[in-house]
């Protein structure tokens, strides 16, 4: 019992509403669970909703940060998977944002059973090009990227978090995820792009036996849609839903339509 409390605690895990299939929602870089709370609350009534802070993000445990653990994917989906042990989850839907999409992936091969559905919402397996495999980054601009991070953890905050989120019409959106990238601790935020943009999974994908729903944005920088294609014609058994929503969170940007989707697809 106080094993569980102390992983609950360490990834500050809220759980709200009844029901099953329980949902458990992952944020991506830079944010934390209340990315996700325009779209989880609409599942309160009947299903058990399950939010968490990766470590390192939003109110989770900074002192549970080991850069050796999470020096890649792996050690975050560990996490994920000791979380679904404490709350003793068995077919379970995990709805993966971005970089968290992959986490959920490798998690439900650590733990089969665990999960029963799998959502990714704009995943992408590999973000640098590879021969034909086009992932929308050259090596030398993601390391323009890191260097630009590291040099100025703010100012990379300012400039980026408004073109990851696009929507320029909506200038508010772009300030509320420019406000969440800067409260990130710079270190941990570094250490994470890092293992992010360098991440490769396309191998995994193959592996992924349960059904996956793939939601793709038109015009994310992050994650085009050639990616999202890619992942869809490499699980085994898969769906695709190309949003209306642009820009590379539609959990912010367009709530409505990514619960439609999530919706019809559990």
């Amino acid at each position: 019992m106080l094993w569980c409390h102390m992983i609950l605690d360490r990834n500050h895990v809220t759980v709200r509403g009844n029901g099953e299939p329980a949902m458990m929602f992952a944020h991506g870089f830079g944010c934390d669970q209340n990315m996700w709370r325009a779209v989880s609350s609409e599942f309160e009534a009947d299903h058990r909703v399950i939010l968490f802070d990766h470590v390192g993000a939003g109110r989770s445990d900074l002192s549970a940060y080991n850069a050796d653990k999470y020096s890649d994917l792996a050690g975050y989906a560990d996490d994920v998977v000791e979380i679904g042990d404490a709350l003793n989850l068995k077919g379970a839907v995990f709805v993966g944002h971005s970089v968290s999409a992959m986490i959920g992936a490798l998690a439900v091969l650590k733990a089969p059973g665990m999960f029963s559905k799998l959502v990714m919402v704009g995943p992408s397996p590999r973000y640098i090009d590879d021969g034909e495999y086009v992932g929308g980054f050259s090596e030398p601009q993601i390391g323009e990227l890191l260097d630009f991070l590291a040099d100025n953890h703010l100012g990379w905050s300012t400039a980026m978090a408004p073109a990851i989120m696009g929507n320029a019409d909506r200038p508010e959106l772009g300030e509320r995820l420019t406000e969440s990238f800067c409260a990130t601790d710079p270190d941990i935020a570094r250490q994470f792009t890092r293992v992010t943009f360098f991440s490769d999974n396309r191998a995994d994908m193959a592996k992924v036996a349960v059904p996956t729903l793939v939601l793709q944005c038109r015009d994310d920088i992050i994650a085009p849609e050639c990616v999202g294609e890619w992942v869809r014609d490499a699980m085994p058994n898969s769906s695709y839903v190309l949003l209306d929503a642009t820009g590379h969170c539609p959990n912010l940007s367009a709530p409505a339509e990514v619960t439609s989707a999530i919706r019809a697809f559990v």
